[in-house]
């Protein structure tokens, strides 16, 4: 859609660094409302015996898996910020792609503590991490930048 617009309006260029401190910090603040909406949000974890483990209400301590995406997501954009600081060049051309990379991936590891069904050995979300992950890769490799 992003692409639609940018041919449209006659706007070259990159743009995909504007969305690389924009999304991981909506993200990281969004969990966090999800934790605290509890179990009728639906993104709760997997129970757990760790000690972090949450009792939403229920009586189960489980993983707080909604605090795990907001802290991966705060992590990358503390990095971004520290890249592009040092003005470097791999992210200021890849930042987008770096950035879509990470989601999916943080994603990815945090859907094994989801009680969501399964289509084999992966759900749904994870299914659509990997096609991001291929996607930030391809992309990458291929010198593009949004």
């Amino acid at each position: 859609a992003i692409e639609i617009y940018k041919a449209r309006h006659g706007i070259r260029g990159s743009t995909g660094l504007i969305f690389v401190a924009a999304f991981p910090t909506t993200v990281s603040i969004g969990r966090i409302g999800c934790f605290l909406s509890g179990l009728p949000d639906n993104t709760y974890g997997t129970p757990t015996a760790l000690p972090w483990g949450h009792d939403f209400g229920d009586g189960i301590a489980r993983h707080p898996v909604q605090l795990y995406e907001s802290a991966s997501m705060a992590a990358f954009l503390l990095i971004a910020a520290i890249a592009l600081h040092r003005r470097n060049a791999f992210f200021a051309k890849h930042g987008f792609y770096l950035m879509t990379a990470s989601y999916a991936a943080q994603r990815f590891v945090w859907e094994f503590l989801k009680p969501y069904a399964s289509l084999g050995p992966l759900n749904l979300f994870q299914l659509v991490c990997l096609a991001l992950l291929a996607y930030a890769a391809t992309m990458i490799l291929r010198g593009r930048h949004v």
